[in-house]
């Protein structure tokens, strides 16, 4: 089935008024004097007023909101705690298991560590992601309540728990509440409850996620205690939740994060030295350094959401995240990398399973999916819902089918259950729905957004009716709104590159209300798309697909490179295309543009008649002749590169120097490989570090020929990383695609061998255009 169109938004082109200018400017004193780009998108995004500009652009600037702003909660629960404190309590910690949660139980487990000694009056308690749902239950309470504690502290949960708090409180116990999500409409028998959505939409703190509730919560006692000076140390921790948790990065949240940001990349600089061991494993596992939000957003965490959707248990995401022994941080970094490599392959089954159902489904009269099967893992659910939701453009709701009761009778009453998640579309609040039809349901609980939601399997159908029947409603009738993409600049190719990306990186951190900067390219093309399948670090295939390719257009005269995630290269365009990407960065692959939607060009631009291009032939000339020309030294691959070289001739009305010569016979392609695999051997052995580049020149290779080579050296066991460049991996044998990945690195070759001599000996009359 094919996914919804997505509709351009393209931005009017209105330029930016000069005071806006003028506070960027003195906002970033340090930048370079050219900021033009950014003041545009910054205009048209109107993310704060010329005034709070300072703040959000440089952390050093903003004036963080103290913790005091949550008024009687946080007084009444800083309060509670040093009466813990000072009377020996024990105190118990409910957490969470997603990334969100996991990092908050971690951020309380170090500091409510500082003052109550851990294990002996501290503890924590994740619920089991496959067996349990969000939340407070009685089974967890009596386990706490069992190890003796007289005070639960919960963190990204327990907003809605109000019959389990009062439980709670039967048992002895009091409870403080720090959560983020949907408040109830009546509270929860807490000693307090510390929620920012209690605070006015545009309060600096109203978009916190459950990490940095927790993080506001530690700063209160902190402040009582005199203990501030030890609060930085856990500002990572709350990066790594807020970002992973797609909460609006503005006010507070989006100062905790640039803070936090600083502070991660500090681990994988200081490497065994880091502070957080289990943290730079980590980063090293997934190739990030740290300092971009994408490191969080799509290295780190989904490694660690993916410990509870594949184990259930997220507790060692705990150890992970906090504790020094490097050893033991090493292996539950490399668990949680295979976890989510067994992620992503459920996610891929789930996900073609699902659109092969919907195949089937009239969605001309479907505004609401809604669909539940025996196998689907439940852990999974809520990332194929998003999937599914984007590609279709409408809420998705997926539900796991519970097993039949073991050993009880079939008149005993207790309904089979289905549980699951649902993704909704922007403009359609989630938590709404579900709760105009809560008689329906067992229990649910989440964002407008995303939510979870238990109910018995006979009321699937009865669900689905109603939510259907709500959303046609909501929208107006049968239509549902075409999802759009928000473009933010329009560029030529030749302005990809480092000094854009510096420019726009001062937007970060991006996420919900400031996303990544989307460029559009008109009237390009693309060439030289490959791709491959992903492995993990066992070093088996996981199933993903990666295409990699060269963009280019007519201001250029050599493409820029790309990739395109989960398509083959069969998918790329053909022939001229708009195209919408994002610019990117990162150690491993240098600078880079993610594709993210393209189209036939509609109407293709007009080409003038090229200028006459004086050839020169000093293919034999020693030495090279004094005389100005635009000089070609070595030999193009491809004609595509040629005709890059006439348009800069003609462009800069010079002649063009044909400087390379035959030179002595090339190496074989075979010797190129023997001689790649010789330097693989050194550099592992002796740690030397080398560039792309180093490489290509060293062996004569283009880009395309270097990565099919990594490609190659890949599956006979090595790998390329940041730190030391080629890594041989004896432990593993070559796979079954090695002989496959070689011959494709030598057919490149050969064909590259070839074009460059064709180029050598042709002549000049065949080169002269038309």
């Amino acid at each position: 089935m094919d996914p919804q169109p997505l509709d351009w938004v393209v931005p009017p082109n209105t330029h930016y008024p000069e005071n806006w200018a003028q506070a960027i400017a003195q906002a970033l004193p340090q930048a370079p004097s050219h900021l033009e780009r950014l003041t545009q998108v910054l205009w048209q995004r109107q993310l704060c007023p010329p005034a709070a500009l300072a703040g959000f652009l440089n952390p050093a600037c903003y004036q963080p909101t103290p913790s005091a702003a949550f008024g009687p909660p946080m007084v009444a629960a800083v309060k509670r705690l040093n009466q813990a404190a000072d009377a020996g309590e024990k105190v118990a910690i409910w957490g969470d298991f997603d990334a969100d949660g996991v990092t908050a139980t971690a951020l309380l487990w170090e500091g409510l560590g500082r003052v109550f000694p851990r294990s002996d009056r501290l503890m924590y308690f994740i619920p089991n992601r496959l067996k349990e749902s969000h939340g407070l239950s009685r089974r967890g309470l009596e386990l706490i309540h069992g190890w003796g504690a007289t005070l639960v502290v919960t963190c990204d949960t327990g907003s809605t728990n109000g019959a389990e708090i009062a439980y709670a409180a039967d048992l002895g116990m009091d409870v403080i509440v720090t959560d983020h999500h949907t408040l109830p409409e009546v509270d929860p028998p807490a000693i307090a409850m510390i929620n920012p959505r209690r605070l006015p939409p545009e309060h600096p703190l109203a978009t916190l996620s459950g990490v940095a509730v927790a993080y506001k919560l530690v700063e209160g006692l902190f402040a009582s205690r005199e203990l501030s000076a030890h609060l930085d140390s856990l500002l990572d921790l709350v990066a790594i939740g807020l970002i992973a948790d797609l909460v609006e990065l503005r006010g507070d949240c989006r100062y905790l994060a640039q803070i936090g940001l600083q502070q991660l990349h500090s681990h994988s600089q200081a490497g065994a030295n880091s502070r957080r061991p289990g943290v730079t494993e980590l980063l090293a596992l997934c190739r990030r350094t740290g300092d971009r939000p994408t490191d969080i957003a799509f290295g780190l965490g989904p490694r660690i959401n993916a410990v509870s959707r594949i184990q259930g248990d997220a507790s060692f995401c705990v150890e992970l995240l906090t504790s020094q022994d490097v050893a033991r941080c090493k292996n539950l970094a490399y668990e949680a990398e295979l976890a989510n490599t067994r992620r992503k392959a459920l996610q891929r089954d789930v996900y073609g399973q699902v659109m092969a159902r919907l195949a089937q489904v009239d969605l001309g009269t479907t505004q609401c999916i809604v669909l539940a099967d025996e196998q689907w893992p439940t852990g999974i659910l809520g990332l194929v819902a998003g999937q599914v939701a984007q590609q279709m453009g409408r809420p998705v709701v997926l539900l796991h089918i519970d097993p039949p009761p073991i050993n009880l009778p079939p008149t005993d009453g207790l309904p089979r259950l289905a549980r699951g998640s649902a993704r909704s579309v922007q403009g359609l609040d989630l938590y709404t729905l579900f709760q105009a039809q809560a008689d329906l349901l067992t229990g649910f609980g989440g964002h407008p957004m995303a939510a979870g939601l238990t109910l018995p399997v006979d009321n699937i159908e009865l669900l689905a009716a109603a939510l259907n029947r709500m959303v046609r409603e909501a929208l107006g009738g049968d239509r549902m709104p075409r999802p759009t993409l928000q473009i933010d600049l329009t560029v030529t190719v030749a302005e990809l590159g480092q000094a854009l990306f510096r420019e726009l990186k001062y937007l970060e951190p991006c996420g919900m209300g400031n996303p990544v900067p989307r460029l559009l390219v008109r009237n390009g093309w693309v060439q030289r798309g490959f791709h491959r399948k992903l492995r993990d670090q066992t070093n088996a295939a996981v199933g993903f697909i990666k295409t990699e390719f060269e963009l280019w257009d007519d201001s250029v005269q050599s493409g820029f490179p790309g990739e395109w995630w989960g398509h083959y290269k069969e998918d790329l365009p053909p022939g001229r295309c708009d195209v919408v990407v994002e610019l990117d960065h990162n150690t491993y692959a240098g600078y880079h543009i993610k594709l993210i939607d393209h189209r036939p060009t509609q109407v293709p631009t007009p080409r003038a008649a090229p200028s006459p291009v004086t050839i020169l032939d000093w293919r034999q000339a020693d030495p090279i002749p004094n005389q100005p020309a635009l000089v070609v030294k070595q030999p193009p691959v491809q004609w595509h590169d040629w005709h890059a070289w006439q348009q800069q001739a003609a462009a800069a009305a010079m002649p063009l120097a044909l400087a390379f010569s035959p030179g002595a016979d090339q190496p074989t392609p075979h010797q190129v490989w023997q001689h790649l695999v010789g330097l693989a051997k050194y550099l592992a052995r002796t740690q030397t570090a080398v560039t792309a580049d180093q490489l290509m020149a060293r062996l004569s290779l283009t880009p395309l020929s270097l990565k099919r080579g990594l490609n190659a050296l890949t599956q006979v066991g090595f790998d390329w990383s940041d730190a030391t460049g080629l890594v041989q991996r004896t432990a593993i044998a070559p796979t079954q695609d090695a002989h496959g990945a070689i011959a494709q690195f030598l057919d490149t070759l050969q064909e590259e061998q070839f074009r460059r001599r064709y180029f050598t000996n042709v002549p000049v009359s065949t080169l002269v255009p038309d």
